[in-house]
């Protein structure tokens, strides 16, 4: 029988920036642990965390919303009027995020192999793959944004998407800052990838529908589809108040198209087989991908959204601190009315 693959030690005195590389993350059994360390890695770097502390500036009363902290009750107003409100500060109007990750068939390609781990065996992730994909980027990046935002006390939700948000258990969390909130949401993140396209325009009226204040939204993607729709689907958004923030997540295979051998290329999400020279389609192919790209931060950036494009084979850092660095403008912007 053979063995039962074990998560790796982390030895002592290791710099926690080593933590953000893919190659270390894929051999973390689990993506809590994946997340807390690439969490550890970025919070190392920082002088000072804009994330320590609440803001003791009072704002705005809220009700009370199965799964919200009871710390922020305020028992005075319970005992005045027999309701449950939640105490609002300045920080907290601003900082509900909703992640939106997806998972559907295009987000299961991998490029980079870890020959050590497909030799003995071990599975790094739910699929027993040993490449690490683009979902696993994208879900070790969302399982991140969520632990940094929980460990401040502010409120996550999450869905993961395809045709539409997916159901069950792996569909999504409702918005919450109670404990066991980021445990849920790595068990959602959990989900392999669904042979389907994904439906941009419905995946947000979906996830719009629900959210009754502002929020910031954290779209996680590849982003292989129509730009044009999507110009829409910010402006929306932008109308209703709500702040955007999307990580156009890509293999560094797709980036370089450094394919040498014809060969069949396979469609993930029903498109069918297609034998092609790649070194004879890489330019026309390096151009329509930087043309799709700058359409896709186009529409992002006209309505004062921001774009970062990752490469799975890059370190989780950059886009992290990046992250930090927009909240932190965000609250000195509403602070300053």
């Amino acid at each position: 029988m053979a063995d039962t693959p074990t998560t790796p030690t982390i030895p002592q005195r290791v710099d926690p920036t080593l933590y953000l590389h893919p190659a270390t993350l894929a051999r973390l059994g689990s993506l809590e642990l994946r997340a807390k360390m690439i969490v550890e890695g970025v919070m190392s770097g920082a002088h000072r965390s804009p994330y320590q502390g609440q803001s003791v500036e009072f704002a705005q009363h809220r009700p009370y919303v199965a799964g919200d902290d009871l710390r922020h009750l305020d028992w005075k107003v319970y005992g005045r009027s027999d309701k449950l409100y939640l105490k609002q500060y300045q920080q907290e109007t601003n900082l509900d995020l909703v992640v939106l990750v997806d998972a559907s068939g295009s987000m299961a390609y991998g490029s980079r192999p870890f020959s050590d781990a497909a030799a003995s065996g071990q599975a790094l992730g739910p699929s027993g793959q040993s490449n690490w994909r683009k979902i696993d980027h994208a879900t070790a990046l969302a399982a991140a944004l969520s632990y940094i935002t929980l460990r401040q006390g502010d409120r996550v939700g999450l869905s993961t998407f395809a045709q539409g948000i997916l159901s069950g258990a792996g569909g999504g969390v409702e918005r919450s800052s109670s404990q066991g909130t980021w445990r849920r949401i790595v068990a959602a993140l959990a989900q392999a990838p669904v042979q389907a396209q994904a439906d941009f325009p419905r995946v947000f009226d979906q996830a719009l529908g629900k959210l009754t204040n502002k929020c910031l939204l954290v779209v996680i993607s590849d982003f292989f589809t129509d730009p044009a729709p999507l110009e829409g689907i910010w402006a929306r958004a932008k109308y209703r108040g709500h702040d955007a923030i999307a990580f156009q997540v890509l293999d560094r295979a797709e980036i370089d198209f450094a394919f040498k051998d014809p060969a069949p290329f396979e469609g993930l999400e029903g498109e069918g087989r297609l034998r092609i020279d790649p070194r004879a389609l890489r330019p026309a192919y390096i151009e329509a991908l930087a043309e799709h790209t700058k359409a896709v931060e186009r529409g992002l950036r006209r309505v004062g959204f921001d774009f970062h494009r990752l490469s799975t084979h890059d370190w989780l850092g950059p886009p992290l601190a990046a992250f930090v660095a927009r909240r932190e403008n965000l609250l000195k912007r509403s602070k300053m009315g």
